[in-house]
């Protein structure tokens, strides 16, 4: 039977007689049928890789290819007068995660697949995610995102765990989600989910009852945590996840003979950050439900479970209030006590304790303890951990501390976002880059061929054009194709920086009404979310849209400059922004970005990377060389001294240098109040004069001449910027998931078949 005829056979009616939503869902069945064909017996150990979020983006066409059939269905619906990319608009967006975490994940999924390894996700269903983002009045709006529809990727089990929490029971329900990896086996993305939840009890934007527990708790992705019943149902959530997945993971290992006592020749957890971390203790207390004694579960346990960590910002090493969990959990207090006191007999350092002085229960501290592994997601991010922020654990387990630099799935973002530049380099270097992403570098051998850097600056004026025919589809934002595109797309935090940016673009602002008129005009893209209570980000969102509009006021300045803020950033609009980009800002503060993900993205597609010394941006200088990166500002080093010394002195750069005072003190100035809102202004314009934790004005003027510098590289030399594209592509092959993976397998899992 013909690829038409499969897909007929589903619809009950010719193709070209469907409407989009009846071929959508038709190809949706189809994928079911055959990733079902792919599904294999596992043998062995099998990983449990549980995540808070899981970022999958759309996966039509990315299953589509995964399974051989993407060219077959677009020529299958072309024939029929439909175009594939119309059917993938039906398509909701799952809300299942927010940034480079949540995305990580779901490239790991897709690389474990990939490779034939044996391992699932195991998550939440959030109904609305984290918030559907608008613009109103200059300002960040949250509304709910719904996604869940009668007809999902992830389908209802009958499946349940029971949960207690506060000392009531809950049913846990599993819906399982297919992952199908390329050329590879079919895995599952299992995510829990109540079935008392009451998406009617949403209101005014996102606001809910944090208190009603039975209806709330799969509503959103990081509730808001500003209040006290906020960050306890945080701990809610947490619970439902770690017990419901445990159980989960007890009973697929006693189906295939497991004895609970042996559970590590079965089982691999990987704790995604401190989100997951009570799978340690809930593992524990099922355990001993099952007769195994404290200690032997304990090292059970320790066997079993490896943790990443993704930060080194204190905030999100998560601390809870020992009254937490005492009222959500107090079935696992004796056994996090004693965990404690275990803890406590390895070291004297009070600074490694579980349990704290204030009775805070530190997740991170539980994880490197009664864990085998402990691995940070970048060289210098690991080191970091080794020798500053967990420098007393390392000292303490030497053995447990590893790198595993994180990785990007080439399949999503390439085959699917940039079909234009694959299939240049199929013809140029052949397909086996598909499968092993060390094969790009045999694009080197046409860093000369005028031809080939002809074809490189087609494809991305075509892929401009099309980020530019989306903006103006979706936003009514008209852009200029004849520009350099510079994006910075991520979440929006003080320490990756967006307000850096922002003063740049004021600094542009006076030199282009002072005459100083720069190499080439840029067009500035940002796509990010601020968390709703995090009240600086949300006054960064709307200095930037007010700037924005003050610059789109001015046509002298408009003609060389232009500030676009993308609505709602998610998978499907990086996939339009990232192929486009011209330069990718990654310019957060030295030593706070753990690695990034992006970076990788924008190198993928040809795209020359502004940054600091931070995260990947370090081993991406040493695949690409110097020459072919854009890098300023401190080091890691000066940046951990400056805080060590606390001799840094906001007032002080911004009193001592007039070029900042200005770009400052232009956050309240006429053209600002006089369209944007007063009181967001003066915060950030004091936040920065009387804070700036984050070390802005320091790096503000080897910024703006780094930045200068790369503009016009683009316009005086196109061939050489170029031929720098082409390098950076050629040398992304090390920032493949799969590679990632393959090192997670080799050094902690050890996976069965």
């Amino acid at each position: 039977m013909s690829f038409t005829e499969t897909l007929q056979s589903l619809t009950g009616k010719l193709l070209a007689d469907c409407t989009d939503q009846e071929l959508y869902l038709a190809l949706l069945e189809l994928v079911r049928q055959k990733s079902a064909d792919r599904v294999q017996p596992v043998t062995g150990r099998k990983l449990y890789y549980i995540s808070a979020e899981f970022l999958i983006g759309k996966l039509l066409s990315n299953n589509l290819i995964n399974l051989g059939l993407y060219e077959e269905a677009r020529d299958a619906l072309a024939a029929a007068g439909k175009r594939l990319s119309d059917i993938e608009e039906v398509e909701p967006e799952p809300s299942l995660g927010n940034g480079g975490l949540g995305r990580l994940a779901a490239c790991f999924l897709d690389s474990l697949a990939t490779l034939n390894l044996p391992g699932d996700g195991v998550g939440l269903r959030y109904h609305f995610g984290l918030f559907h983002q608008s613009f109103e009045d200059g300002v960040q709006n949250e509304k709910p995102d719904p996604w869940l529809t009668a007809h999902s990727w992830a389908e209802k089990t009958d499946i349940t765990y029971p949960v207690e929490l506060a000392g009531k029971a809950y049913t846990a329900r599993l819906y399982k989600l297919a992952v199908t990896g390329y050329e590879g086996r079919t895995n599952t993305l299992n995510l829990f989910d109540l079935d008392t939840i009451d998406e009617s009890i949403v209101h005014d934007g996102i606001a809910f009852d944090k208190t009603a527990i039975d209806k709330n708790l799969t509503l959103f992705l990081y509730p808001d945590d500003s209040d006290e019943a906020g960050r306890r149902l945080r701990v809610y959530q947490q619970y439902l996840m770690v017990s419901a997945g445990a159980q989960l993971i007890l009973a697929e290992c006693a189906a295939r003979g497991c004895n609970y006592h042996d559970l590590a020749d079965y089982a691999a957890i990987q704790i995604n950050d401190t989100h997951p971390s009570m799978v340690i203790p809930e593992l524990i207390r099922l355990l001993g439900q099952r007769g195994i004694e404290f200690e032997e579960a304990v090292e059970i346990v320790t066997k079993t479970c490896a943790y990443t960590n993704h930060t080194i910002l204190a905030e999100a090493l998560e601390k809870w209030p020992r009254a937490y969990l005492d009222a959500v959990v107090p079935q696992l207090m004796p056994i996090i006590e004693k965990l404690d006191a275990l803890a406590r007999t390895r070291t004297e350092d009070e600074g490694l304790a579980i349990i704290d002085k204030d009775d805070r229960v530190h997740m991170a501290h539980m994880d490197i303890h009664f864990t085998h592994s402990t691995n940070g997601v970048a060289a210098l991010h690991t080191e970091i951990l080794k020798n500053s922020e967990l420098h007393g654990f390392y000292e303490l387990y030497p053995e447990k501390f590893n790198n595993k630099t994180n990785g990007i799935t080439f399949r999503r973002w390439l085959m699917e976002c940039d079909p234009l530049l694959t299939e240049a380099l199929e013809k140029w270097i052949g397909t086996g880059f598909k499968k092993d992403s060390n094969e790009l570098e045999k694009l080197l051998a046409y860093e000369n061929d005028e031809k080939v850097l002809e074809e490189l600056t087609r494809i991305k004026k075509e892929n401009k054009q099309a980020l530019a025919d989306w903006l103006w589809e979706t936003q009514k934002v008209k852009i200029s194709t004849d520009a350099l595109y510079d994006i910075q797309s991520k979440r929006l935090h003080e320490y990756k920086r967006q307000q850096l940016n922002l003063l740049y673009l004021i600094h542009q602002y006076y030199e282009i009404k002072a005459g100083h008129l720069p190499a080439a005009p840029m067009v500035s893209i940002f796509g990010a979310k601020a968390a709703p209570a995090y009240i600086i980000a949300k006054d960064i969102i709307h200095a930037l849209l007010t700037v924005s509009k003050v610059i789109a006021a001015d046509p002298e300045v408009s003609r060389w400059l232009q500030v676009v803020f993308v609505e709602n950033y998610n998978v499907t609009a990086a996939e339009k922004m990232i192929p486009a980009c011209d330069l990718s800002e990654q310019i957060s503060l030295a030593s706070k970005e753990a690695s990034g993900t992006g970076n990788m993205k924008f190198m993928l597609n040809g795209a020359l990377t502004l940054g600091t010394m931070d995260g990947a941006n370090v081993e991406i200088s040493e695949q690409v060389g110097g020459d072919n990166i854009y890098i300023f500002g401190q080091t890691s080093d000066q940046v951990i001294h400056r805080y060590e010394a606390a001799d840094y002195c906001a007032k002080q750069w911004y009193e001592g240098d007039p070029n900042i005072r200005r770009a400052v003190d232009f956050l309240i100035g006429d053209e600002m109040m006089n369209v944007g809102q007063k009181e967001n202004l003066s915060r950030l314009h004091h936040e920065l004069i009387s804070k700036d934790w984050f070390q802005t004005l320091p790096d503000f003027n080897a910024y703006v001449v780094r930045k200068g510098q790369a503009l016009a590289d683009y316009a005086v030399n196109p061939v050489g910027w170029r031929k720098k594209c082409l390098v950076n592509i050629a040398k992304a092959g090390m920032f493949s998931s799969d590679r990632t993976i393959a090192q997670y397998n080799e050094e902690i899992w050890h996976l069965g078949k």
